[in-house]
C-alpha cells in the first residue's frame, strides 16, 4: 500500500512538472523584427520587462522588414515587429494581421566620411543630398536587402528628381534566396553598392570604405556610442520631414494562420504600447542620447 501511495506520489508530481512545462512553452511566442530594434539594443531592455510582467518569453527573429512581413504572411511567427508604415497597412488590409500598433519613432539619417567629399553636411533637403552624392560620384553603400531602411531609400531616390534604372538580384537571408527588385541612379555602377546585409553590417562596410550610406538613428547611435571602438563615420544630413522613421507591431491574424498564438501576441503588443513599455522605450538612452521616442502615449 505505501509503494502505491508513493509511486502516486510521484506520478502526480510528474505530471505537475509536465503542467508547468507546457504552460511555460504557451508563454512563448515568436516575433520576426528588423534588424534596428535589435541591434540598436532596444529588445534587451523591454523583453526581460515583459517576461517579469507577463511572463512572455519572445523568441527574436532580426532580419530586413520585408522578409518579416513575408514571415508573418507565411504564419512562421505570432506577430511582427517593423518600419515600413506603408506596407504594414497593407498587410493589415489584405488580412494578414490583426491590427497595426503605433509603438515608437525614430529617423533616418545620412552618414558618411568626416572629410565629405560630396559636401553635404548640414544640407537639410536629403533630395538634394543625394542629389549631390550621385553629381560627385561619391561611393554610397546600399543594404540592398528588402528592409525597411532600404524601403525608405528607394523612396528618397524616386523623390530625387534624378534619372534611375532598376535591376534584381538575388540576396541570400537565414540560408534562403530571395529576388530583391531595387531602383539606382542611372550610370552609378562604379560607385553605389547593394550589399543584400543588415543595417550593423552596412554601417561597418561604409565605414570600411568611407562611403556613404542611410541608416537609422537608433543603430548609428548603437555603433557610435554603444562601441569601445567607435564609429568613424559623421552625421551629415538630418532632420528632413522624409526621414521619419515610425516603428509598428502587429499580431498575425488567426483567420489566415489558425496555429498563431493570438492572445499571446495581443498581450505583447497592447504591453509595447502600455505607459510601461513606452516609459522604457523613452528612458532608452546611451550616453544621454535618445534612440526611440515612444508614439502611443504623449
Amino acid at each position: 500500500m505505501k509503494r502505491f501511495a508513493y509511486g502516486l506520489i510521484c506520478l502526480v508530481l510528474a505530471f505537475l512538472v509536465v503542467l508547468n512545462e507546457s504552460s511555460g512553452a504557451e508563454k512563448i511566442i515568436k516575433m520576426s523584427t528588423t534588424t534596428s530594434t535589435q541591434s540598436s539594443g532596444l529588445l534587451e531592455i523591454l523583453l526581460p520587462e515583459l517576461k517579469k510582467d507577463s511572463g512572455i518569453q519572445v523568441k527574436v527573429i532580426a532580419k530586413g522588414t520585408g522578409a518579416a512581413i513575408r514571415d508573418g504572411m507565411d504564419g512562421n511567427v505570432d506577430v511582427i515587429f517593423v518600419h515600413a508604415k506603408a506596407r504594414e497597412e497593407q498587410f493589415v488590409a489584405d488580412g494578414y494581421g490583426t491590427k497595426r500598433y503605433a509603438v515608437m519613432h525614430n529617423d533616418f539619417i545620412i552618414l558618411g566620411p568626416a572629410k565629405d567629399p560630396a559636401g553635404i553636411k548640414s544640407i537639410a533637403d536629403v533630395k538634394e543630398a543625394l542629389k549631390k552624392i550621385a553629381a560627385a560620384s561619391s561611393p554610397f553603400i546600399s543594404r540592398g536587402d528588402d528592409s525597411g531602411t532600404h524601403t525608405k531609400e528607394q523612396s528618397l531616390w524616386k523623390a530625387s528628381g534624378l534619372k534611375l534604372d532598376e535591376r534584381a538580384s538575388t540576396i541570400v537571408s537565414k540560408g534562403k534566396k530571395k529576388e530583391v527588385a531595387f531602383i539606382f541612379p542611372k550610370g552609378s555602377e562604379k560607385w553605389y553598392f547593394s550589399i543584400g546585409q543588415g543595417m550593423g553590417k552596412t554601417i561597418t562596410f561604409a565605414e570600411e570604405k568611407q562611403a556613404y550610406t542611410l541608416a537609422d538613428r537608433g543603430t548609428y547611435l548603437k555603433y557610435r556610442y554603444g562601441r569601445s571602438s567607435g564609429l568613424d563615420l559623421e552625421l551629415l544630413c538630418e532632420g528632413d520631414e522624409a526621414l521619419a522613421n515610425p516603428y509598428g507591431v502587429i499580431p498575425i491574424n488567426p483567420k489566415k494562420h489558425t496555429h498563431t498564438k493570438i492572445q499571446l501576441a495581443e498581450e505583447f503588443a497592447r504591453w509595447l504600447v502600455s505607459e510601461k513599455g513606452q516609459s522604457l522605450i523613452k528612458n532608452y538612452k546611451l550616453h544621454g542620447k535618445q534612440l526611440f521616442y515612444p508614439d502611443a502615449i504623449p
